[in-house]
């Protein structure tokens, strides 16, 4: 994995082989960023990156000039993983050790963009109480968008904030926005 854009462009992010991970592809990582760069200006939104596994997103979002970003993964190893990468690449990412759902239970901060990378294997009731939680909390800031990355199996389309799904390769993402 390297990051696509911006001013670590071509870094590689090469994780222990140990860690419980499956990166984000480059290919459906730059066509993610292309879609977001038409609706946000990376240097003034906040980014919230759950399930966060080796930064693949949080450090993109940094690299594109992102300062306000909130990495959440409950793996030790992850964890540890994204602070040396964090330290290396000198950024101000607060990570944190925590469940995704118990973090979006129990925070009060608001996001322009929040990216969950669950695992795919994950029950689909698991990816709706997922997405409940960012909207019945109200998570989002005006005009926010919510990201599940997610196999072509699983089927979030029906939720009412659902907008619209991009396929890339095995690489599904389903956003979601505010209505306001």
């Amino acid at each position: 994995m390297r990051i696509v854009s911006g001013k670590y462009k071509g870094k590689r992010i090469n994780a222990p082989g140990n860690l419980p991970v499956r990166p984000t592809t480059d290919m459906a990582k730059e066509a993610l960023f292309n879609v977001l760069n038409n609706d946000y200006y990376f240097d003034q939104i906040a980014v919230l990156d759950l399930f966060s596994g080796i930064g693949s997103i949080c450090f993109e979002f940094a690299s594109r000039g992102t300062t306000d970003i909130i990495s959440v993964d409950s793996h030790n190893g992850c964890v540890k993983f994204l602070e040396k990468m964090s330290a290396e690449l000198q950024t101000d990412i607060q990570i944190i050790k925590s469940d995704a759902f118990s973090f979006l239970e129990k925070t009060n901060r608001k996001f322009d963009v929040i990216f969950a990378d669950p695992p795919y294997e994950m029950e689909e009731l698991k990816f709706k109480k997922l997405i409940n939680l960012v909207f019945d909390r109200d998570l989002l800031n005006d005009h926010g968008t919510l990201i599940i990355e997610h196999s072509r199996q699983t089927n979030v389309s029906e939720h009412p904030n659902f907008e619209q799904m991009r396929k890339y390769g095995s690489n599904v993402f389903s956003f979601f926005g505010t209505t306001t």
